[in-house]
């Protein structure tokens, strides 16, 4: 398995481990179920999920699932996801999709992890991150723009659904990531 591990010195990003199974599950909320997604999930889900992701990451897949880890305890408070294929992708773009748990919002985190994760796509050969987001998820479009994303259109997705697409080109470091994210209020 990936044996990444970043930190802006208030969170840190790692690969998604079986041991998160039972605190990805107890985060799940009607939000995320909406967002993100799309259905509830079950324990057989979340495994094999996680199992999904640790192939992605031994195998050099297209997938890089992070656990966003936060407080001294380096509790799991939600995920960050880089996709580097994926439908509507053009070359040198990676999608990044995120998730915070309850309990864990209005922190500022999604927009430190996205900053995070934008930084190792830089490393991975990324030239561009994308958003897409529905315009109603204000949260997520706020992250977007916290984090430097410029408005680039939008796209629909294969259900119909219209998505805005926020844009931010890479690469920049993790560090200056980390900067970028304390000055933004993040």
């Amino acid at each position: 398995m990936g044996d990444v591990e970043l930190s802006d010195g208030v969170i840190s990003l790692a690969p998604l481990r079986p041991e998160d199974a039972e605190a990805h599950l107890a985060g799940e909320d009607e939000p995320m179920v909406r967002w993100l997604s799309g259905g509830r999930s079950t324990r057989g889900d979340v495994d094999a999920y996680i199992r999904h992701c640790q192939e992605q990451w031994d195998t050099g897949g297209s997938l890089r699932a992070f656990g966003i880890r936060a407080g001294s305890a380096g509790t799991l408070a939600g995920t960050v996801d880089l996709r580097f294929e994926a439908e509507g992708l053009g070359a040198g773009q990676v999608n990044v999709a995120y998730g915070i748990y309850p309990a864990w919002r209005g922190r500022g985190l999604a927009t430190r992890a996205v900053l995070l994760a934008c930084g190792y796509a830089a490393t991975a050969g990324g030239r561009q991150a994308v958003i897409q987001v529905e315009p109603e998820n204000c949260a997520s479009v706020a992250v977007a723009r916290r984090a430097g994303f410029a408005s680039a259109g939008y796209a629909t997705g294969a259900d119909g659904t219209r998505l805005d697409r926020y844009v931010r080109d890479l690469p920049f470091t993790p560090d200056n990531a980390a900067r970028s994210s304390t000055a933004s209020g993040a």
